[in-house]
């Protein structure tokens, strides 16, 4: 499993604000991607395939347009699950205490982003990990496919492949994808 949870880390890059290495990135992904998962890799494929030609500012704007502009599509978890109601304050105490634990630094976004949680999961037993991506990770990638729905986005295939493999990894192999193929 360690393989397939260092797969899971290697997605984290490619939640965050896109650099001139994204790229690169991108294509560490598929590395590991053609060792662990070929279900995932082919969706993840189709995500390389719609920005073949972008540049790190068309990945910027992507990005932007997609996450920070479109709040159905935050990459904070507790705004999905909580909204702005006070259990969300709690979960964001929470999720700094576990962070803190597992040491995991912050930088600049919230302790909820859906980067520090891969993370986190990966330094998880895995019992732990398992309730957790069960609890939370889950009903968030459910929450977060409304902000896909309306426009064809090609983050759509990055989120896909991701539950792919966090369902493989977390015994949820018999779930469908949530994110259409089109």
């Amino acid at each position: 499993m360690t393989t397939t949870l260092s797969l899971i880390q290697t997605f984290v890059p490619l939640l965050l604000y896109p650099s001139f290495e994204y790229r690169k990135r991108l294509e560490e992904c598929v590395f590991f991607l053609e060792e662990e998962n070929n279900i995932a890799l082919e969706i993840f494929q189709k995500f390389i395939e719609e920005t073949k030609t972008f540049s790190t500012e068309d990945f910027e704007e992507l990005y932007t347009r997609t996450f920070d502009i479109n709040p159905v599509a935050s990459l904070e978890i507790g705004w999905h699950l909580y909204g702005e109601q006070y259990e969300r304050g709690a979960f964001l105490v929470t999720m700094r205490e576990l962070l803190r634990e597992n040491a995991i630094p912050e930088s600049t976004e919230l302790p909820d982003h859906f980067s520090y949680i891969l993370l986190l999961i990966e330094r998880m037993e895995h019992d732990e990990a398992t309730e957790f991506v069960n609890q939370y990770v889950f009903p968030f990638l459910e929450k977060i496919r409304v902000g896909f729905s309306e426009e064809q986005n090609p983050y759509t295939y990055l989120f896909n492949a991701i539950e792919i493999v966090l369902k493989q990894t977390f015994n949820q192999i018999n779930k469908e994808p949530i994110y259409g193929e089109s």
